[in-house]
């Protein structure tokens, strides 16, 4: 073998590369903090809770309202319902046989010596007629 000489590659110049400029760094920003006032919202709150307190004493006066009238009214049915017994049973004494006689005879009526009954399919005559006296 025949020795060649070995030549080795001459070392290739690197090439310089400029220094870049040093990258910035990057951090996390915040949302800017905005001065935001609660007093909106606040009196939203108050105004929500004044209504519902309004609305609820309303409710209750009217209920309280109707409780009285409905009362009212129990004691005048029950005051008619007494007087309704009152007169039924005025008119239960008026309307017995006794109290008749006695009223029809205050208004000069007699009783009727012998009855007659006129029968109306053929106008026949039951009984014999007397005249009262």
């Amino acid at each position: 073998m025949s020795a060649l000489p070995q030549f080795a590659p001459a070392p290739r110049p690197v090439p310089q590369r400029a220094t870049p400029a040093p990258r910035p760094r990057l951090r996390i920003v915040g949302a800017p903090i905005h001065e935001r006032t609660r007093v909106p919202f606040v009196l939203l709150c108050i105004s929500i809770l004044a209504a519902a307190l309004l609305g609820a004493l309303l409710l209750n006066t009217s209920m309280a309202r109707g409780a009285y009238e409905a009362h009212d009214l129990t004691r005048q049915l029950a005051s008619l319902a007494r007087d309704e017994q009152g007169l039924s049973t005025a008119l239960d004494a008026k309307a017995s046989p006794a109290e008749l006689a006695a009223a029809a005879q205050a208004l000069g009526m007699v009783p009727a010596p012998g009855l007659a009954f006129l029968r109306l399919s053929d106008g026949a005559v039951l009984g014999t007629p007397m005249a009262a006296h």
